[in-house]
């Protein structure tokens, strides 16, 4: 299916967190019933067999819209599902799982949240059960930064802020981020240098032992 600038008008992104009892596929569909004009797949959650399984499915169903259908950041998939596109965004997951990684090696219990930064505050919130819970807190973000200073003023945990190259533009491959997080107004904010996620796991390590 060819897009234009018509098929852009009004860009629906599906997002778990808002389904409220839903499921997927209805609230896709109600977005294609009030006018939608493409539809991304947006799934973080599911494992392969199933996000391909939903991939199928609304795939199907934009085809009955004759709506443009693509998912996020799985090529293989896309063509599989004979998607109409893959969006395939810049992601920060890398220098969390090394943080991540290096914490459990080291013998820490780690829980992991993805894609829960400022642009979309809402799934940070629906975390924050898990966060004000944890002894010391990871914050991985590039662009502007801002997530650490968000975190930060919500617990009254250590933070360690990890900066990452990823952005475009006036980001300066992670400066911007940086000087953000090094500026942070929140106490209790600690930084470690761009993209090195072997320190910060290191050093919430260090602090987890502290008694």
């Amino acid at each position: 299916m060819n897009c234009d600038n018509a098929s852009l008008l009004l860009y629906a992104v599906t997002d778990r967190s808002w389904l409220h009892g839903q499921t997927l596929y209805e609230q896709a569909e109600q977005a294609l019933q009030g006018g939608a004009t493409f539809l991304q797949l947006r799934e973080k959650e599911l494992d392969e067999a199933h996000f391909q399984e939903e991939a199928i499915a609304l795939k199907a169903l934009c085809k009955q819209y004759g709506v443009p259908f693509v998912l996020d950041d799985n090529v293989a998939l896309a063509v599989a599902t004979d998607a109409d596109g893959v969006h395939v965004g810049q992601s920060d997951i890398p220098v969390a799982e090394e943080a991540r990684l290096t914490a459990h090696l080291c013998g820490n219990t780690v829980r992991v949240h993805y894609d829960c930064g400022v642009a979309g505050i809402h799934r940070l919130f629906a975390h924050k059960a898990d966060i004000e819970a944890a002894r010391v807190i990871i914050v991985v973000a590039g662009m502007e930064g801002a997530l650490a200073s968000v975190v930060g003023g919500l617990v009254d945990k250590p933070v360690i802020a990890v900066p990452t190259s990823i952005g475009y533009g006036a980001n300066f491959h992670g400066l911007s981020a940086l000087l953000a997080m090094l500026n942070s107004c929140a106490a209790g904010v600690s930084v470690v240098n761009i993209d090195n996620g072997f320190g910060a796991g290191r050093l919430a390590d260090t602090m987890n032992r502290l008694r």
